[in-house]
């Protein structure tokens, strides 16, 4: 296990090849959302909290080092980096100001804009160039509406974002939905440490609702219960979170590249730390496999995937507007399915860590797909002959190049640009594809 905060060094190209039909039982890395939830949120608290199965990546390292230049105190086991113990601070920041670098980290820069609106004194929140094209103008809204001053480059729509805070005072504010759910998920962890009891009302159709679902999850388990009418409207009380030990679960989005390795290089895959009981929308990524022709088994904690008798999958329109970070997994199976694949209602890929549906588009062409790109959903013709070998670009997009690897797990001669990307959120993901049997090397 390497120490906390060191990543895995990638050369600048890897070569993939297929290992023939796969027989694994894997671990994947703990869930991002839920590290980065319980992370903020440990902060806050009063009293100690101790953080189990936590993610060991660059999103959750700027977080962290974002909690300790605010004042929290965020150590990890000695023996143990995905233990985290931390030290929350009630509710109130004890710096008057602080600059915070969250380099490529939407999750960080939308939960903790919210959050420095808690404290007293000027507080700055900036990242790298494509942090700076993610939109933020619907969360400023918000947060002025509950007494917060906040202004944002462009208009107030992108950062950098200059808070000058005095508290949040609560009361009632509106946020857009259709956009990200980050927003709503941002104001709902600040919530309890204003001044009164806080509402939240969604305009639009919100966007990636179980990813609301895990926030107010991790809410109740340090100990604040949030009224809610569906998906419309949120009522947080005034009062605070209680340190405690927290379990963080396996991430779904990466268990997903596990499961499509089954769909795609034959064989089967069992998950042993994503189960039944998960609570995270990408997790539904099976319900589409099943559909496509695989076998899926569930148990308690753990998921298991084979691929369907002679490996050809069968096609489909797939609605992902709820598990939209699955979106690439499915794009890259859908290659070897035996009729044109549809994935509806993804729109909001266009402002991820790049614009993801037209990234998607000019990868699978280059693979031999025939793809109609539409402002909010993908059309995939799969190739009729086995792709020549290719070079994928990954656009700096960890998901681009763990999608991708898994086409290099049924035909020879794909070559991942940049797979360093993939630190953002699994740093030993090409490391464990080659333990899960496929061939791995440097170009």
């Amino acid at each position: 296990m390497l120490p906390w905060g060191v990543m895995r060094a990638y050369p600048a190209r890897l070569v993939l090849a297929p290992g023939g039909p796969v027989d694994a039982s894997v671990r994947v890395p703990g869930s991002k959302s839920l590290t980065n939830r319980a992370l903020l949120v440990a902060a806050l608290a009063r009293g100690r909290s101790s953080l189990r199965g936590a993610l060991r990546a660059d999103d959750t390292a700027v977080m962290i080092a974002a909690l300790r230049a605010l004042g929290a105190e965020v150590s990890a086991a000695p023996d143990d980096p995905t233990t985290i113990a931390v030290v929350g601070v009630d509710g109130h920041w004890p710096v008057p100001e602080a600059d915070l670098d969250l380099a490529l980290s939407g999750t960080s820069l939308r939960f903790l804009m919210a959050a420095v609106a808690l404290g007293r004194g000027r507080f700055r929140l900036d990242g790298g160039a494509r942090l700076r094209e993610r939109p933020v103008g619907d969360l400023v809204l918000a947060l002025r509406a509950l007494g917060a001053g906040v202004t944002a480059a462009g208009g107030d729509r992108f950062p950098p974002v200059e808070v000058e805070a005095a508290g949040l005072a609560g009361g009632t504010a509106e946020v857009a939905g259709d956009r990200s759910s980050q927003f709503l998920s941002g104001l709902l962890l600040a919530a309890p440490y204003a001044r009164a009891a806080t509402t939240v009302l969604v305009t639009g159709e919100l966007q990636s609702r179980p990813f609301v679902d895990l926030t107010l999850g991790v809410m109740a388990a340090f100990g604040v219960e949030v009224e809610r009418d569906g998906y419309l409207r949120f009522t947080v009380p005034r009062g605070g979170y209680r340190g405690c030990a927290y379990e963080v679960e396996g991430d779904a989005t990466a268990a997903g590249y596990a499961w499509g390795l089954a769909a795609m290089a034959g064989g089967r895959v069992r998950v042993e730390n994503v189960g039944a009981s998960s609570r995270q929308g990408d997790r539904r990524l099976l319900d589409v496999l099943r559909c496509m022709g695989c076998d899926v088994r569930w148990e308690a904690t753990a998921s298991t995937v084979s691929a369907p008798p002679g490996g050809r999958l069968r096609g489909g329109t797939f609605d992902l507007n709820d598990f939209p970070d699955q979106a690439q997994t499915l794009a890259v199976v859908a290659l070897a399915a035996d009729a044109p694949v549809e994935i509806v209602r993804v729109g909001n890929l266009r402002i991820k860590e790049t614009d993801r549906l037209r990234a998607l588009a000019n990868e699978l062409r280059k693979l031999g797909a025939r793809v109609e790109e539409r402002e909010d959903a993908l059309g995939i013709v799969p190739p009729s002959v086995p792709p020549a070998p290719v070079e994928i670009d990954t656009y700096g997009d960890h998901r681009m190049a763990m999608a991708f690897a898994l086409a290099g797990a049924r035909w020879p001669g794909v070559t991942i640009r940049d797979p360093a990307c993939v630190a953002k959120t699994y740093p030993a993901f090409f490391d464990d594809l080659a333990g899960w049997g496929v061939g791995v090397r440097a170009a």
